[in-house]
């Protein structure tokens, strides 16, 4: 399993996942890692293997969500020639792959309860057995899942068996979303920002700009660190001038006043009772305002900001969109202190 396996983050929640990761380790038990997706279950689940004995051995990853109902069990377990149809050899299933290493079963929740069953057996006994075969194959794997479920809420529901979730919770590492980890967000624009610069050929970092590193902090991230890093990838590969500050971000790259209508919108015009994302972000706290005169500054100042970096800091062009003139443009900005680093 190659992937980046760098572990960015000051926040003591995060930190605290990270060390339970490196006491686990060692231990010849499965875990299971809880998570949001994009909080970095699977960067977890490397840090269990390569810490452990096993970390010369095969580290074999399966998510669980890609293959078919019909498919999983041969998948896991493996099947005999003219087991079922197209089975035209004999095959090893994943345990077997994984056989003195180490076996990641990403999105856990996802298995049927009959292979929730042979998992147990698996699990319990250590002994697989192929589709087809008579006899059961022995197999030492360490087992290693991941969900972003509430599996014992599952449990009680009858949705996810209890023995097996008994049976895989030896240590359960629940990973902080990105919204919680306190200072994160900038250390890891700026990482994936430097990066991203470098692999352009930029022969500086210019940092981002103040309007566009609150926006970053304010945003939800429902997508954590994975859409972090793809919306801090797409303004610095967007931003022509590597000597200014990177002065405008996309959170959502498939907002344009072009995308196709959704079926619930009128066809006449817009859905005019779902405000989209972004104006949901930027939507003031109207109970919050005690000074209305630095709330109008502020959100005007927003506005000239976020203008100034879509149109790549050109201030005539900014005005121009604006529906200001040059001096009016001019005169905002020094009213508001904008650009007065430029």
């Amino acid at each position: 399993m190659e992937r980046d396996n760098q572990f960015i983050g000051q926040s003591g929640a995060f930190l605290d996942a990270v060390e339970r990761a490196s006491r686990a380790a060692p231990m010849a038990r499965p875990v299971l890692v809880i998570g949001e997706r994009g909080t970095g279950k699977e960067l977890i689940a490397e840090r269990l293997h390569r810490l452990s004995d096993r970390w010369e051995e095969p580290l074999v990853t399966m998510n669980c969500a890609a293959l078919p109902e019909t498919l999983i069990e041969a998948e896991l377990f493996g099947h005999e020639q003219g087991a079922f149809t197209g089975a035209t050899r004999a095959r090893q299933g994943r345990f077997e792959e994984a056989d003195r290493g180490t076996l990641f079963l990403d999105e856990l929740g996802t298995l049927s309860m009959g292979a929730q069953e042979r998992l147990l057996r698996a699990v319990e006994y250590g002994e697989v057995t192929r589709i087809g075969a008579s006899r059961p194959t022995r197999v030492d794997v360490r087992i290693v899942a991941a969900t972003n479920e509430d599996l014992p809420r599952r449990a009680e529901d009858g949705t996810f068996r209890p023995d097996l979730l008994d049976r895989l919770s030896f240590e359960v590492i629940t990973l902080p979303p990105l919204r919680v980890r306190e200072g994160d967000i900038p250390v890891l624009a700026d990482y994936f920002g430097r990066r991203m610069a470098a692999e352009l050929g930029w022969d500086e970092w210019p940092g981002f700009a103040e309007h566009v590193s609150k926006g970053m902090e304010d945003h939800p991230w429902p997508g954590n660190v994975r859409e972090l890093r793809n919306v801090v990838e797409r303004a610095v590969y967007r931003w022509d001038n590597w000597e200014q500050p990177i002065g405008e971000v996309v959170f959502d790259p498939f907002d344009s006043p072009w995308k196709p209508l959704s079926s619930a919108t009128p066809a006449g015009g817009e859905d005019l009772g779902k405000p989209t994302r972004q104006q949901q972000t930027a939507r003031p706290r109207l109970d919050d305002i005690d000074d209305l005169r630095a709330a109008v500054d502020a959100h005007e100042k927003s506005i000239v900001e976020h203008a100034l970096g879509a149109n790549r800091w050109n201030q005539r062009q900014t005005a121009q969109a604006l529906g200001l003139t040059y001096d009016q443009l001019r005169h905002t900005m020094k009213k508001h202190g904008v650009g007065q680093d430029k």
